[in-house]
């Protein structure tokens, strides 16, 4: 007995020489899993960065659960990053969402660095009628319009004071040689134009036309009808400034909110590789789920990019109207705060179209051309001119002969015209041909009012009912979303199902963003069209 209870002895002291060493290593590094879980979730988002950071090696082999941990010491941190988990076991459904926990606070810093740079955080949103107003005070085509009017109004001013006489003063002194030779019938000086040797000459009259002939009546009809044409073409390019600014506000706008949605991609595509990773590493699922994860990463930072420049040159399309520094930050209000209102587009009917201005001005146009008639037919009629002058032409500046050389000097002249080789018959016809020409431009621009009246409401009505779909279409993608994760990390469903879900919903997002700037744009468009 003795004999057999020595040779058990020393076969036990072997087997537990060997087996101690894996059971304490495999105790130990569960003791140390446990305690990196428990110690993730209170680190910063700078102590954790991005899954999907090209310095990671995801493609490291796990180590043994019977390796020596005294022999590796620094491989089993007390605090690892995320994507530097000791080994563990293939972990169970419910163990996948307590290491997908862990990885929330990574997120926070790419995008808080995202949001840092976008052009528009730092400024507070400016309101339509803010950058309206500013927009029309600075150089434009509207300002330029402004100026062509009150030249227009200078014309007019012009025309009416050609009625009345022109107030002169001809001052003048005439030097005569003195006649050479003996010749006693000789005048004392030598031309025969001149009146004497000196004379001075000073007087004050007044001068003007009769229009017999019509010339300045048509004339100052011309100049009235231009310059309503001037007022009409300011309305217009302020209608055009308004529309210009509202598709950039809009467009600022429907950029932000583009960025806004890539960012939200971008942060979902960050949360799901950084659990892809997690479970690559545990081994539940292929090398390849982790790749495909990091390629949709990739492609939701590369829209995020895109979408960033996309504001960036909406801003400085709106800096350029507001008048802004382009370094001036600048924003708009949210494209989703002013939902589709489809009693508002029931406010503009097709009878207004007729209110346009620019009905107005080819109107104001063709009156102005067929003054231009009445003026060429004015020029074949008699002119008749007057010219009244008081004060004195005298030889010397006694006052003897100054008294006696004073006096009061009229004439009337009429001018017959009789042949001009048809130069007026020419330019009538010329104003008959222009005012044809804008008759005939504005039955076309009615038709064209129309057409675009129409078609803008329609565009207005259409985008309108985008908007309604596409708002179920995001709530049903957000949910698609959240399932396809929840399926894949059960393992019920591939990775494709999960990206799939992704890129639809980045791409309803886009398309509600998207319907909702076409409805902005039209109703503007559909407002300029009822003339409103």
């Amino acid at each position: 007995m003795k004999s057999k209870t020595r040779t058990a002895c020393v076969i036990r002291q072997p087997l537990v020489s060997r087996v101690a060493p894996g059971l304490f290593a495999v105790v130990l590094s569960v003791s140390l899993i446990t305690v990196g879980r428990g110690q993730q979730p209170t680190q910063s988002p700078q102590q954790n960065p991005p899954a999907s950071s090209p310095q990671q090696n995801p493609n490291a082999p796990p180590s043994s659960p019977n390796q020596n941990p005294q022999q590796n010491p620094q491989q089993n941190p007390p605090q690892p990053a995320p994507n530097q988990n000791p080994p563990t076991p293939a972990p169970n459904p419910g163990q996948q969402n307590q290491q997908a926990q862990p990885n929330a606070p990574a997120t926070a810093a790419p995008n808080a660095q995202t949001q840092a740079q976008t052009p528009a955080q730092a400024s507070a949103p400016l309101a339509l009628g803010d950058v309206m107003t500013q927009a029309i005070a600075q150089a434009s085509s509207f300002q330029q319009a402004r100026l062509e009017e009150l030249i227009a109004a200078e014309d007019v001013r012009q025309a009416r004071l050609a009625f009345l006489p022109r107030l002169t003063s001809p001052l003048s002194f005439i030097y005569n040689s003195p006649a050479l030779g003996p010749n006693p019938h000789a005048e004392p000086f030598s031309f025969i134009a001149a009146n004497a040797v000196r004379e001075y000459e000073a007087l004050v009259g007044v001068t003007g036309d009769i229009d017999l002939s019509g010339r300045l009546r048509a004339s100052l009809r011309r100049s009235v009808a231009l310059l309503e044409a001037a007022r009409a073409g300011t309305e217009v390019a302020r209608r055009a400034l308004v529309q210009a600014v509202n598709e950039a506000y809009y467009g600022l706008a429907l950029a932000a909110a583009r960025r806004r949605s890539a960012e939200l991609s971008l942060r979902a595509a960050e949360e799901f590789e950084h659990v892809t990773d997690l479970m690559f590493q545990g081994g539940e699922v292929a090398e390849v789920d982790f790749t495909r994860a990091r390629l949709q990463t990739a492609t939701r930072r590369d829209e995020l990019e895109q979408a960033r420049a996309a504001e960036l040159v909406a801003a400085d399309t709106l800096r350029v109207f507001v008048g802004y520094d382009f370094n001036r930050p600048i924003a708009t209000t949210d494209l989703t705060i002013a939902p589709p209102d489809l009693n508002e587009l029931n406010r503009f009917v097709v009878a207004n179209i007729t209110q346009r201005p620019e009905l107005r001005q080819f109107e104001a146009q063709r009156r102005a051309a067929e003054q231009e008639v009445s003026a060429a037919r004015a020029e074949r009629r008699p002119q008749v001119s007057y010219n009244i002058n008081g004060g004195f032409d005298t030889d010397s500046l006694n006052p003897s002969p100054l008294k006696e050389h004073t006096g009061v000097l009229a004439s009337i002249s009429v001018t017959i015209p009789i042949f001009d080789w048809g130069i007026s018959k020419s330019r009538e016809r010329q104003a008959q041909l222009r005012a044809q020409s804008v008759e005939s431009q504005r039955a076309l621009a009615l038709r064209t009012f129309n057409q675009q009246f129409y078609s803008a409401r329609e565009q207005a009505l259409s985008a309108a009912r985008r908007v309604e779909i596409l708002q179920v279409a995001v709530r049903d993608a957000e949910r698609n979303v959240q399932t396809s994760v929840a399926r894949y990390r059960a393992g019920e469903a591939p990775i494709l199902e999960v990206t799939d879900a992704q890129t639809t919903l980045a791409m309803q997002r886009a398309a509600l963003f998207q319907a909702l700037f076409d409805y902005q744009i039209a109703r503007t468009r559909l407002a300029q069209a009822a003339g409103q």
